[in-house]
């Protein structure tokens, strides 16, 4: 019966452990938006990079959340270099998610 409810205590640490997982916007910055806009945020060849960046510093959390789950269309002209279109996240990532890295965008926007 110990061996039970130590099972059962264990298994619903993992649970609440990979909610809190999969809300950290760090991590999902990682696993989502690193390989097109870089390491921290510093940008790459296919997409710009976040850091210093006036949209993030100037927009609200639902204006990031929302370009985060709606995408963007083709190039944006303060960025031609870029002709990459940013994908929708909407399908992929609960708004809780999304909530975290806009977040997490928003401090990179500071550096």
């Amino acid at each position: 019966m110990r061996k039970l409810i130590g099972v059962g205590v264990v298994a619903l640490g993992l649970v609440f452990a990979g909610s809190a997982m999969a809300n950290d916007g760090a991590s999902l910055y990682k696993s989502k938006c690193l390989p097109c806009h870089g390491a921290a945020g510093a940008g790459t060849a296919m997409a710009p990079g976040f850091q210093g960046s006036a949209f993030l510093k100037g927009a609200s959390k639902a204006d990031i959340a929302a370009v985060i789950k709606d995408g963007r269309a083709g190039a944006q002209k303060k960025y031609k270099k870029f002709a990459l279109s940013m994908p929708p996240w909407k399908a992929s990532l609960k708004d809780a998610q999304i909530d975290a890295i806009a977040d997490y965008l928003k401090t990179l926007a500071s550096k």
